[in-house]
């Protein structure tokens, strides 16, 4: 059965319950982004935080830059529950994020090279590797760029 998906701009008090999502799962325990970091991360100016709900629940959040990657969209932050993880709410927030930018030509994100998980959902949703950021955020892991053309 197709889970019931409402996505919408944040609200204030969305904010820490995203914070707390982030700093509580990976990647960002191994990137050592405390909650004040993710806090600061979610605020940064020129960033739109959007919430995926399932059944009235806060299921998890896309964090946009419109014009994050050489001018271009990119996926700032993304995270999943756990409970709701492997039930489409992934998918769906990156079918808004794809949406949200339409008319745009590409589409970025990076994503840690020991996220396996994350790098296969993206792979599976399009999203093709181009570069590498070698240590950029922590020494001996490197920063995966990926990016994919928008209809």
């Amino acid at each position: 059965m197709p889970i019931s998906l409402q996505i919408a701009a944040a609200t204030a008090d969305d904010y820490d319950w995203c914070a707390q999502l982030m700093s509580s799962s990976e990647p960002w325990i191994t990137l050592r982004r405390n909650l004040d970091g993710c806090r600061a991360a979610l605020r940064r100016p020129g960033t739109e935080l959007f919430l995926a709900r399932t059944q009235g629940e806060r299921a998890g959040f896309i964090l946009l830059a419109p014009y994050g990657m050489a001018a271009s969209p990119y996926i700032a932050s993304f995270a999943i529950s756990a409970w709701a993880r492997g039930r489409g709410i992934g998918s769906g927030l990156l079918r808004f994020a794809e949406e949200h930018f339409i008319g745009r030509e590409y589409l970025f994100l990076l994503v840690s090279s020991f996220n396996q998980r994350a790098l296969e959902f993206y792979s599976r949703h399009g999203f093709q590797f181009i570069g590498e950021l070698k240590d950029y955020i922590v020494a001996g892991h490197s920063e995966l760029i990926l990016c994919k053309r928008l209809p």
